[in-house]
């Protein structure tokens, strides 16, 4: 037997009430935590039966959809900008709905960047300016979406938050160049197909590439002096993929995608990343795109994914901005 240890004993039927406690004030259904968690629902119940034959990673997978894991922040600024900003939208969930942990049930796309260098000092309302008047769009809802019918505000330390209520769409920035924006997966939307059925092709490459693109034409706006060397720091998270198969949807007319119609999810989420120079990100963005995608790819078993593919979304993209 142990003695003289400063470890306290897990006290494991407290930790399971706690958990059943607090599953039902956010009021989602076993199968819902399940979901969330990305376990059974056999084991679901047996967590709550207190079985502890269930392995460790399982349990913190469901104790920590209820917030039962501590998980120390040790990142960058980014990190704790994007924190701060998923738990405000979580925050305006639960004011809103109730229950943040429905707000997109079937998963959702998340980016975040941040600019790095000689970057100079602007106030809140001059960015807002920026985003609102001076950026390129290529599409009707590119990622940081913001026009005079939108609903932005500046919250407290200099940050602006805006909600799309159509998409439901919330993004965040702040004036030292740190970005987060959440979007549900496009086509959980439709009715023609169920939600958390498909994931398209060409979607995420197209948004990746306005990210991008937005991520340079605000650099251009932030920078010191005009010869100021920008570095992109970019994130994409996609969540909810497991059931997912591969579908041309949103191009139905690009042949090439069709060689990969059909292919399953191999896990449920998957984070690409990418450090660039922002003064090239137009010029090259095709060789800038290609390495995410297919990092993104891999979750569906792709491994020799097309850059023509990638070529032909950048063609559109340019076209669409070109009208």
């Amino acid at each position: 037997m142990f003695q003289n240890t400063t470890v306290i004993p897990l006290h494991w039927k407290s930790i399971v009430d706690e958990a059943l406690r607090r599953r039902k004030t956010e009021k989602i259904t076993q199968r819902e935590h399940a979901a969330l968690a990305n376990v059974s629902v056999p084991t679901m119940a047996a967590f709550e039966r207190g079985d502890t034959a269930l392995s460790l990673s399982k349990a913190f997978d469901i104790l920590r959809v209820v917030g039962m894991v501590y998980e120390p922040s040790e990142g960058t600024l980014q990190d704790l900008f994007v924190k701060e900003s998923f738990d405000r939208w979580q925050e305006l969930n639960r004011l809103k709905f109730g229950n943040s942990l429905k707000r997109f049930p079937y998963g959702w796309t998340r980016f975040d960047y941040y600019l790095e260098g000689e970057l100079k000092f602007i106030e809140t309302k001059e960015l807002i300016t920026i985003l609102e008047t001076k950026m390129k769009h290529y599409s009707g809802l590119p990622p940081f979406y913001v026009s005079s019918h939108t609903k932005h505000k500046i919250v407290a330390n200099d940050i602006i938050e805006c909600r799309l209520n159509n998409f439901d769409d919330f993004w965040r920035a702040d004036v030292n160049g740190h970005l987060f924006f959440i979007r549900e997966h496009q086509e959980d939307l439709e009715e023609t197909f169920p939600p958390q059925s498909i994931f398209d092709i060409t979607i995420p490459i197209w948004r990746i590439a306005e990210a991008l693109l937005h991520a340079e034409q605000l650099a251009s706006f932030l920078k010191n002096k005009e010869d100021s060397a920008i570095t992109v720091h970019f994130r994409a998270l996609y969540t909810g993929l497991k059931g997912r198969v591969l579908r041309p949807w949103s191009m139905p007319d690009n042949i090439i995608s069709f060689q990969f119609s059909g292919r399953n999810a191999l896990s449920n989420e998957v984070c690409v990343t990418a450090e660039l120079l922002a003064n090239d990100i137009s010029k090259r963005l095709v060789d800038h795109l290609y390495p995410l995608a297919s990092t993104l790819y891999q979750a569906f078993g792709i491994t020799d994914f097309p850059k023509e593919l990638v070529e032909i979304v950048v063609k559109r993209l340019f076209d669409y901005q070109s009208r």
